[in-house]
């Protein structure tokens, strides 16, 4: 255990200091020089209460004061009338060996203790390990106790979310004074479900409430209660509700409650439900002045039981949206504050949209590294645009390629990063080992004009190998996916057709008009085209800034 390595160390150090201490005061030398007249003087005066011998020196020892001065100076006369006392240091040398083997035999001690005692904690552990097992079913993994844990997370550590906090405060305030409460005659929710996507925070907000009140955090993942053998996931869940309920207040928090939550939707799962059903009664089982509240975080709300989402279980649900460009820089700014930079925080939210703050903390981390790697002093905007796309994308080694399979990559690639810059879409650069451009979904609402400018995004390297060469490559398919998803959406969920609800045949129509559209433009720039194709075969990635200049020259 840490804490007894610790205590180990600290004897070992008093130890040591200890020693050092006793052997300058043992050896120190604080005798004052003298000479031998001035000796001479004190011995026939009758002022020396002691004299002493050790290493041909003799020590003059008055009622205030300790002299010394060389024994060849001394005269046997000088000292006939007293009694000289030998010291050879051996009693020092003694006592110092006695004292250090003290200090050894009580560091053993201690050790020795410290051992036995954590060994009667591992057998009394084991105890009561045997004892579940002689009431589990051959085979069946017990879990382990339930037992809370330390937060040292801080609401000032998560940054924007400043509506989630004003939500929370009365949840906070609940917990420090729930007689308050209680004696107004006012509930609190029995539980609070987070609700939103992934990497936003949800775990760190429940862990900052639980800090905030100084009250016990239970965690535990959704995934843990889904057991084998039927019975032990709902055990699980009342061993955890009991175990709050004895240390209230507290706070339980269930991350990814779907995974245990789910509808029943009539498809026998019997310990799924058996655990589903003991956290419904568990929450039916405690009043809101018990000092418990049931905090939960989910992406998935829609895949919920009913059941859990009535009134008296998760009744308050906390929506936890994707950063605002503000909120970005707000977390960019935390991320940063321990690392040398050189960057406009603003420009950093401004090519993030969509990041959550688990990826920008992941951006801001892959910046440093790559600033590592090229041995420089500090990060800076170009390093954050070198892994962009490494981040939302991932990283992808450029296949082999034959001349021919080469020259229709860069074409296809400089097709759509030209509509991209023509359209301003939302992106840093493109690489050739990289199909994606843009990220692959955006969380705001968007227009007809819009969805259809990514469209031709994604149809422009088919559209300029097509023009060029009469043919196109198979590494199209994703970004044709892409595109009939988003015209299936445009007309039989978006009503964008010619009516609110169209035919099954007009996404065939829309995607021809979008292709002819942008066959148009493309020739229109064609000649940027060929720019921007030389540029990506030298190079192997081209940026939106070095486009737009391209375009600029030729328009």
């Amino acid at each position: 255990m840490p804490t007894s390595k610790f205590n180990r160390i600290l004897v070992v150090a008093s130890a040591l200091i200890l020693i050092l201490l006793v052997v300058y005061a043992l050896l120190r030398n604080s005798a004052e020089p003298i000479s031998v007249q001035e000796a001479s003087k004190l011995l026939h005066a009758k002022k020396v209460k002691e004299v002493v011998l050790a290493d041909d020196i003799y020590y003059l020892k008055t009622k205030k004061h300790l002299y010394k001065v060389p024994a060849r100076l001394v005269t046997p006369a000088m000292i006939a009338n007293y009694k000289v006392r030998t010291n050879t240091g051996s009693k020092i040398i003694v006592f110092l060996v006695w004292f250090v083997l003290f200090i050894g035999v009580v560091s053993i001690f201690i050790r020795w203790w410290m051992k036995k005692k954590e060994s009667d904690s591992s057998h009394q552990v084991k105890k009561i390990s045997s004892k579940k097992e002689s009431f589990s079913e051959p085979g069946c993994d017990v879990s382990e106790p339930i037992q809370a844990i330390e937060t040292d997370v801080r609401f000032e550590d998560i940054g924007g979310i400043e509506d989630v906090k004003e939500e929370l405060q009365e949840i906070i305030d609940f917990l420090k004074n729930p007689l308050k409460y209680k004696n107004f005659g006012v509930r609190l929710p029995r539980g609070v479900l987070l609700v939103g996507p992934p990497g936003v925070g949800k775990t760190m907000i429940a862990k900052a409430v639980a800090n905030a009140a100084k009250v016990s955090f239970y965690y535990q993942s959704g995934a843990s209660f889904v057991q084998i053998y039927v019975g032990m996931g709902a055990k699980r869940v009342h061993e955890l509700f009991a175990a709050a309920k004895k240390n209230a207040p507290a706070i339980i928090f269930i991350d990814e409650i779907d995974a245990v939550g789910k509808k029943r939707d009539g498809n026998r799962n019997d310990e799924r439900e058996a655990t589903l059903n003991q956290l419904l009664t568990e929450m039916d089982g405690f009043e809101s002045q018990s000092g418990v509240i049931v905090m939960a975080a989910t992406n998935k709300i829609d895949v919920l039981d009913e059941a859990l989402l009535r009134a008296g279980r998760f009744d308050r649900r906390i929506f936890v949206d994707l950063p605002t460009k503000k909120e970005r820089e707000e977390i960019l700014k935390k991320y940063l504050r321990h690392i040398p930079h050189e960057v406009d925080v603003e420009k950093i939210a401004d090519i993030t949209v969509g990041f959550s703050g688990a990826t920008l903390a992941a951006f801001v981390n892959e910046a440093a590294l790559f600033a590592l790697r090229a041995n420089e002093s500090r990060v800076t905007m170009e390093h954050f645009l070198s892994v962009k796309d490494k981040v939302v994308f991932g990283k992808k080694k450029l296949p082999v390629l034959t001349p021919k399979q080469k020259e229709h990559r860069v074409t296809y690639q400089s097709g759509k990063v030209l509509v991209a810059t023509h359209f301003d879409l939302p992106f840093e650069k493109i690489l050739l080992s990289n199909e994606r451009l843009t990220p692959p979904g955006e969380s705001e609402p968007l227009l007809q004009s819009e969805l259809e400018k990514k469209v031709k995004t994604l149809l422009a390297g088919v559209v300029l190998c097509d023009m060029r060469y009469g043919e196109h490559p198979t590494s199209t398919k994703e970004d044709l996916d892409e595109v009939k998803k988003l015209v299936e959406a445009m007309v039989m969920e978006y009503g964008m057709g010619s009516a609110l609800v169209a035919p099954q045949q007009e996404m065939a129509d829309i995607i021809g008009r979008l292709y002819s559209e942008t066959e148009t433009l493309l020739e229109m720039y064609m000649q940027a085209a060929e720019e921007i194709m030389k540029q990506l075969e030298r190079k192997e990635s081209i940026s939106k800034n070095e486009v737009r200049k391209i375009l600029d020259a030729v328009l």
